[in-house]
């Protein structure tokens, strides 16, 4: 009888989350819906997202991990993607996010249904992806924004994700939400091994003064945190949760061959981090 009881419990709450109304905002910038031919960065690593909502692929040899979705209704364009580079779907095992932000978590809670993914997050945006948004320090206007999804497990600053010969390091660079997070790990092929960072750069998406927030008390302190930490990091590729951060389409064009040094940067990423911060100490 309690089997029971806890299986209609499961049922009921999977049944409202797909009954909520999600409230994702139509009026987004074009480039984040315009297909965009995918293509491998180097090694093992691939971007199968949008124009500018950047959605990426880490194959293993245990499965794949997929991290970001871009908006719900870009699904079919990540699913057509993947097949494109010669992967397989449901080989999805992880599901990563830069930020519990519609533009970035959008489809998670579908994929997730269909391929039987394990989502791992940052427990700062916990509470938002199960609310789907609603919760979140700015955005919580919107209501629900994505379908909400529950983490199979919650990470912390310097956690690491292991999925067959890859290993990713979670860090922790809140601000932009509370559960922002970047991700460093290695990939190889046939002549190098890269280091690379998926960074989260802390953009501010407020126009309140930071002391006018009380949803998110410590949203100065979490700014200051991550632009100092994210100075500090070092790495040969970097790329970003938007393709507009870390300049794609300059640095590479639709059918060009295989160029990891295309992405070896350096003074791209502390530009971005400079924008960032002076918007920050201009902010108040």
């Amino acid at each position: 009888m309690k089997k029971i009881i806890a299986f209609c419990t499961i049922l009921c709450f999977l049944f409202s989350l797909n009954a909520q109304t999600v409230n994702e905002p139509k009026n987004n910038p074009e480039e984040w819906s315009t297909p965009y031919e995918p293509f491998r960065i180097a090694g093992n690593l691939y971007y199968v997202g949008t124009y500018d909502l950047a959605c990426y692929l880490v194959v293993t040899n245990k499965g794949n991990i997929l991290i970001n979705t871009g908006l719900a209704g870009s699904l079919s364009l990540i699913k057509r993607n993947i097949e494109k580079l010669g992967f397989k779907y449901t080989d999805i095992k992880i599901l990563l996010t830069n930020q519990a932000h519609f533009d970035h978590a959008g489809a998670l809670a579908d994929i997730k249904m269909q391929t039987g993914a394990k989502l791992y997050a940052d427990v700062g945006d916990a509470a938002v992806l199960k609310d789907g948004g609603k919760s979140d320090y700015e955005l919580s206007y919107l209501g629900v924004a994505f379908k909400p999804i529950v983490p199979d497990r919650l990470l912390k600053d310097k956690d690491i994700i292991r999925l067959g010969h890859t290993k990713i390091i979670m860090l922790h660079h809140p601000g932009h939400t509370k559960g922002s997070c970047s991700y460093l790990l290695e990939v190889k092929d046939s002549t190098k091994t890269y280091k690379v960072l998926i960074a989260n750069i802390p953009t501010i998406i407020t126009d309140k003064g930071f002391s006018e927030i009380p949803a998110y008390p410590n949203i100065r302190k979490d700014y200051v945190y991550t632009l100092q930490a994210m100075k500090n990091l070092e790495f040969d590729i970097w790329v970003a949760a938007h393709a507009s951060q870390f300049d794609l389409h300059t640095k590479r064009k639709p059918g060009d061959k295989y160029n990891p040094a295309a992405f070896v940067d350096r003074k791209g990423y502390e530009a971005a981090l400079l924008k960032a911060t002076d918007a920050f100490n201009n902010h108040e």
